[in-house]
């Protein structure tokens, strides 16, 4: 990527690449202003945010609402605490996604980000290229898809990203797209760069295994997920770690 600029009006603010030759506005945050285009191609699964599939006019793009999980969702829904422009979910995630593009790490392009702020609190979206072409690892799983060899590609994805120090903090099997031309992470919401090496390595790898089980991998077999699909992962996540 080779620039940004932030375009700010009234009560928010849009982050996007320079290099799109375009400059995206509000419209471009709202899914009505694509379904008047018929410029809607689908919806993805799993996950906090609400992402839908346009067709923008620089591409084939995923637009994402971000959402609240846990206790606070009720309540909250999608709003966030306001802590300056930076740390909003948007810009925070599209600064990351292009420092991990720029390390050569298969993650989607950031087009635009956006926060709308009301008082002490604000909302947000993000932009990305569509990864085409692609499935998510979840579509494996419900397909009966997941094999051997392809648990070992996972885990030697996940240890791609940590031997970055790249901290994943939803790591799930939606999160995971397979294509005919590699593996990509997507949602790097609350990721950041760690520092050094630690215990979070663990709960990236904890939660990723609860989602496989939780999914119906192997049947739901926590054994038979043990011996045909974590072992394997482990092992190409160990292989690519120490090579």
């Amino acid at each position: 990527m080779s620039g940004t600029r932030i375009h700010a009006a009234g009560d928010g603010a849009i982050l996007f690449d320079s290099a799109l030759g375009v400059q995206p506005g509000d419209d471009w945050f709202d899914p009505g202003h694509w379904r008047a285009r018929a410029a809607i191609e689908g919806r993805g699964s799993g996950g906090r945010g609400h992402v839908v599939f346009v067709r923008t006019p620089c591409g084939a793009c995923a637009l994402r609402h971000y959402r609240r999980g846990g206790m606070v969702a009720p309540v909250l829904g999608d709003r966030y605490l306001w802590n300056g422009r930076e740390r909003t979910r948007g810009f925070a995630e599209f600064r990351l996604l292009a420092e991990l593009r720029g390390r050569g790490l298969p993650v989607p392009a950031p087009v635009a980000a956006r926060y709308l702020r009301s008082g002490v609190h604000y909302t947000a979206d993000l932009i990305t290229r569509r990864i085409e072409h692609t499935h998510t690892l979840a579509e494996a799983i419900a397909g009966r898809r997941l094999t051997a060899q392809l648990a070992a590609r996972v885990g030697a994805l996940v240890a791609r990203f940590h031997h970055a120090r790249v901290d994943h903090p939803d790591l799930n099997a939606h999160n995971v797209l397979v294509g005919p031309n590699g593996l990509w992470l997507v949602d790097f919401d609350r990721g950041r760069i760690r520092r050094s090496n630690g215990d979070w390595r663990l709960g990236n790898l904890r939660r990723l295994r609860r989602s496989l089980l939780k999914l119906g991998a192997c049947d739901g077999d926590e054994a038979a997920l043990e011996r045909d699909i974590w072992t394997p992962l482990m092992r190409g996540y160990e292989g690519a770690a120490s090579g």
